[in-house]
């Protein structure tokens, strides 16, 4: 059976590098599944999960606070702000930087201080919400 090359990564470092037989992005207007001989498509990424499947079954989940993912027939690669393993991000972490977030927009001294704080502590909510979706599961 055909697989699909997955890569995701981040800018500091590659989180991973397989063959799958099936990738779910959690898509700017909506998740979408990538299967071998997908169409080429570039999209951004929002906030949320994406699946890397082995057969039925969803073998690895990362929480991706948001970026860009570039689909060909035989690839798949995100382009992720921040990735991390699902497993390894606890709710109580995410509500502490939520907090974090919160004091940085209370402290926040300028309109593109405001901005930027805002979009964080939206990206953090964002990926609360998916985390308890998908913990739920």
């Amino acid at each position: 059976m055909a697989k699909v090359i997955f890569r995701l990564v981040m800018p500091e470092r590659e989180l991973l590098n397989t063959e799958a037989d099936m990738v779910v992005v959690p898509g700017s207007e909506g998740d979408f599944g990538v299967l071998p001989g997908h169409a080429p498509l570039i999209s951004t990424v929002r906030p949320g999960v994406l699946e890397v499947y082995q057969g039925t079954k969803a073998e690895q989940r990362f929480l991706i606070a948001g970026g860009f993912a570039e689909v060909t027939p035989e690839r798949c690669t995100v382009l992720a702000e921040e990735a991390m393993p699902f497993e390894q991000v606890t709710p109580d972490q995410l509500v502490e930087r939520e907090r974090a977030a919160e004091v940085e927009l209370s402290d926040a001294s300028t309109d593109a201080e405001t901005a930027a704080a805002q979009k964080n502590l939206s990206v953090i909510r964002d990926l609360r919400r998916a985390q308890a979706y998908y913990a739920s599961r």
